[in-house]
């Protein structure tokens, strides 16, 4: 069940293209910044939907998996009930691109119960040159402690772009 506080909000953890602020807060409008975190038990990974090759990012987008030992960081979102909907057509849970999870999240404000999503029926493949943009974009100025992990990031998803 999703987490609400008494003032009808949610958390929300992105790993992907809601990294961006001016992406999420475009359906999403009431998204602020409240930590960031990391997912363990999870890895990220990039790819379509079934086998479909004509999305609008051209090329594959991210999504988590369960893989043990692993980690995802990402950043922590605080969102207000009414865009619980919004959220969930942005992410294509109606068509069943993606299922939503509900993840405990480590942050240094302890730990979160936080909304994510999965993609359904996933077929990996390289990311976008776009999606790769917004990764470069936010992780940029990353704090000294998370640098090895977003170096894992950004070279996987060097790899898988050539």
């Amino acid at each position: 069940m999703l987490n609400l506080d008494a003032d009808g909000h949610f958390m929300y953890f992105a790993f992907g293209s809601n990294l961006l602020k001016e992406r999420l807060q475009l359906a999403n409008p009431t998204a602020v910044f409240c930590t960031t975190g990391r997912l363990k038990d999870y890895k990220l990974n990039f790819g379509l939907w079934e086998e479909h090759v004509d999305n609008v990012w051209h090329g594959g987008v991210a999504t988590i998996e369960f893989c043990p030992g692993a980690e995802v960081w990402g950043v922590i979102w605080t969102l207000s009930n009414k865009n619980l909907t919004s959220l969930d057509n942005q992410e294509g849970v109606r068509q069943g691109k993606y299922s939503p999870l509900e993840v405990t999240v480590e942050t240094e404000k302890g730990l979160m119960l936080c909304r994510t999503y999965q993609m359904n029926n996933f077929c990996t493949c390289p990311p976008s040159p776009q999606y790769k943009q917004v990764w470069v974009c936010k992780y940029t100025n990353t704090p000294k402690k998370k640098k090895k992990h977003t170096s894992k990031r950004l070279i996987f998803q060097e790899k898988n772009i050539k």
